[in-house]
């Protein structure tokens, strides 16, 4: 009768209720966990502060990367342009001088010193000429450079070959 009396004490009775108690809480916080999803709220506050900055640094981050290439591309022409002026400077000094500028003149116009020779080169190595048959004793020779000069005024020589053409006919 001592262990149905024991079973009946308080102090039996109260550590029961707590087992229990405990086997209770237990079991829901197991369950709580199971459902309970990875993603804090916490977590979810964080991940929408990053996608709030990405975007915000996305517009302004795209900007300054094609402004950088831009600039990089600015500063190569400027580059080749400092470079062009520079050749242009030397050239220009070069034709100061009265001997290039003889030189230079001599060799466009084809242009000989009294008591010179000039040979003229044909070949396979030679471009044909355009106006390689046109026949050109009969015209005198500022008609020929007179339609040298309209010629160049064209942008390309498809214009003149064709008016020749029909010239001739």
């Amino acid at each position: 009768m001592a262990q149905n009396r024991d079973r009946f004490s308080t102090t039996t009775r109260l550590r029961l209720l707590g087992e229990q108690t405990a086997a209770r809480v237990y079991r829901s916080q197991t369950r709580r966990q199971a459902r309970r999803s990875r993603l804090t709220g916490r977590a979810a506050l964080l991940a929408l502060v990053l996608c709030t900055l990405i975007v915000a640094l996305a517009y302004p981050t795209r900007q300054y990367v094609s402004q950088r290439a831009e600039i990089a591309k600015l500063e190569e022409e400027r580059d080749a342009a400092r470079e062009r002026v520079e050749d242009l400077r030397d050239l220009k000094a070069r034709w100061k001088d009265d001997a290039y500028a003889e030189q230079r003149i001599r060799e466009r116009l084809h242009q000989l010193r009294p008591g010179e020779t000039g040979f003229t080169v044909r070949g396979a190595a030679s471009a044909p000429r355009q106006d390689a048959g046109r026949p050109t004793a009969d015209r005198p020779w500022y008609d020929i450079l007179w339609e040298d000069v309209d010629e160049a005024d064209t942008a390309d020589g498809t214009a003149r070959a064709a008016g020749r053409a029909d010239a001739a006919r």
